[in-house]
C-alpha cells in the first residue's frame, strides 16, 4: 500500500525510465506444476497434447534478465549458486549497459532478495551512481517482467529442446525475438497495477 500510495500519481513517462529486472528458472519440459492445453474431444492422448516423461529429469536453467519500455535488455545464465559477488558481476556486465541505454535519469528496479540488499551489492550500486526504485517485498504482481517471463517460457516450450545447451540457445533466440511493443504494453500497465493494489488495500490483484 505504501508503494502504491507513493506512486499512484506517476504516469507512463515515469515508468518508461525504469529498468526492470528479475531471476527465473526455465525447464526443458515446461512448468513444474500442472499444465493445461486446449484440445478437441478424443484428443487427450494425442502427442501434441502430452508432456514428455524424462527418467532422470529434463533439467533446467536459471537466468537473470532485464527489460524496459524500449524492449528487452541483457540476459545472463546463472551457473551455480548466485551470491553477492556473482550478482555484482551480472550488474556490471549486463545491467549497467542496459541501464545506460535508457539514457539520463534511468532508474533500476530489483526485488528485495537478500543478495540484492547486502552491503557489497549496495556499495557497488552507490559506486556506479545507480538510482534505485524503492521496491516492496513479496510483490511479483507489481513487476511487469514477471509477465515477460511467461511470454518467453511459452515460446521456449514450443521448441522442446533436446539438451540444456539447446535450451539455452532457444532461450536466447526467443528473447531476442520479443518485440519491443510487448515490453511497452507491460510497462504501461503499471498505473493499472498500482490502481488494483489500492483498490484491494494492498492485497493480491489479478496481475
Amino acid at each position: 500500500m505504501a508503494f502504491a500510495t507513493t506512486n499512484q500519481s506517476k504516469d507512463v513517462n515515469f515508468w518508461n525510465k525504469i529498468l526492470w529486472s528479475d531471476e527465473t528458472k526455465i525447464n526443458r519440459f515446461g512448468s513444474d506444476g500442472i499444465q493445461w492445453v486446449w484440445r478437441c474431444p478424443g484428443d487427450e492422448y494425442n502427442e501434441k497434447c502430452m508432456v514428455p516423461t524424462v527418467k532422470h529429469g529434463g533439467g533446467s536453467v536459471l537466468l537473470w534478465g532485464c527489460m524496459s519500455s524500449a524492449g528487452v535488455g541483457e540476459l545472463h545464465f546463472i551457473d551455480g549458486i548466485m551470491d553477492s559477488n556473482m550478482y555484482c558481476h551480472i550488474l556490471k556486465e549486463k545491467m549497467l549497459p542496459s541501464l545506460h541505454a535508457l539514457g539520463r535519469g534511468a532508474i533500476f528496479q530489483q526485488d528485495n532478495d537478500p543478495k540484492h540488499t547486502l552491503k557489497f551489492t549496495t556499495e557497488f550500486l552507490t559506486k556506479h551512481k545507480v538510482k534505485k526504485l524503492d521496491w516492496p517485498s513479496m510483490s511479483p504482481d507489481l513487476n511487469p517482467i514477471e509477465h515477460l517471463w511467461g511470454v518467453l517460457k511459452r515460446k521456449v516450450e514450443q521448441h522442446r529442446p533436446k539438451s540444456i545447451n539447446a535450451l539455452k540457445e532457444v532461450i536466447l533466440e526467443e528473447w531476442r525475438k520479443i518485440d519491443a511493443s510487448v515490453c511497452l504494453e507491460l510497462v504501461h500497465s503499471m498505473p493499472r497495477r498500482i490502481d488494483a493494489v489500492l483498490r484491494n488495500k494492498g492485497g493480491h490483484t489479478k496481475y
